[in-house]
């Protein structure tokens, strides 16, 4: 089976058709997307808070994004992977972007890597891009500069802030970008920026006007009972409820194991009677 690669993303755009792309953080839930059929899978830095339990994408590191992004890839054969390059492992330098893309995609296997930022991460991606790297970028609201923006709040909502973003959008673009990810902007505004740009936008909280979107595999599912904020973001459908049914498992096995009722014969071994009685005469 081939995977999808660049030249088949950028089509979709030229065809008209949506682009699904989902997060997924290890071997099974990297299966189920493929087997569900979406198009991209994210490896993003947001498995510092779904999965590792951090407040922030801040802490996570270059290893490990290269261990999940290894158990993603395994779990994939026709979906592009894309891994995000985290906080500080690009920002410093050029050489330092080029240096762990390049570890994302060799030692990860990874078809391609996602940063941060427009206009001033123009030239990283244009020789990330020109060193033979896939690169998709992202711009609105961004959560390696949550200490910045001063929290997760809409971006682009005045006219100044909506200009930046439309040339940091072309910025990419011009840079070699195949795709941008659109995050918590006004809908209207990812409208423009789609219509702008040759190739696709990909929303998260951009509005129906984006090439495609993408969603955090536990909002989706509702998957992390124990990560979830008071007010769930705006842009999150909850198509089902994956977590409660787990706790709600647990707790039938718990309360099993606490009655004696399991396990049962059906989930237990059984030996020859003669081998039995000869240990118990032997004891």
């Amino acid at each position: 089976m081939t995977r999808i690669g660049v030249p088949e993303v950028l089509e979709k755009k030229e065809r008209g058709e949506k682009i699904v792309m989902l997060t997924a953080y290890d071997f099974p839930s990297a299966r189920i997307a493929e087997e569900a059929g979406v198009d991209m899978v994210l490896v993003g830095d947001s498995l510092g808070m779904v999965v590792l339990g951090y407040d922030s994408t801040i802490p996570v590191t270059l290893d490990d994004m290269l261990h999940h992004t290894k158990a993603v890839v395994r779990g994939t054969a026709r979906a592009m992977v894309v891994s995000d390059l985290p906080f500080m492992t690009y920002q410093a330098s050029v050489e330092d972007a080029i240096r762990n893309a390049g570890r994302l995609m060799q030692e990860g296997g990874c078809q391609a890597v996602k940063l941060e930022g427009g206009v001033h991460m123009a030239e990283t991606v244009r020789r990330l891009v020109q060193a033979g790297m896939p690169v998709v970028g992202h711009i609105g609201l961004t959560p390696q500069s949550i200490n910045q923006l001063g929290g997760y709040k809409v971006q682009g909502r005045t006219q100044a802030a909506a200009e930046r973003l439309l040339e940091d959008a072309v910025a990419l673009q011009q840079a070699g970008a195949f795709a941008i990810v659109l995050e918590t902007i006004p809908a209207p505004l990812g409208e423009l920026i789609s219509k702008r740009l040759r190739i696709p936008t990909i929303g998260i909280g951009a509005g129906a006007g984006c090439d495609g979107q993408v969603q955090v595999w536990h909002d989706l599912l509702s998957y992390s009972t124990t990560f979830v904020p008071k007010h769930m973001p705006r842009h999150v459908k909850q198509y089902t409820n994956v977590g409660e049914e787990m706790r709600k498992a647990i707790e039938a096995y718990a309360a099993e194991v606490r009655a004696g009722t399991f396990p049962t014969t059906k989930e237990s071994f059984q030996m020859p009677r003669e081998v039995l009685e000869d240990l118990t005469r032997t004891r």
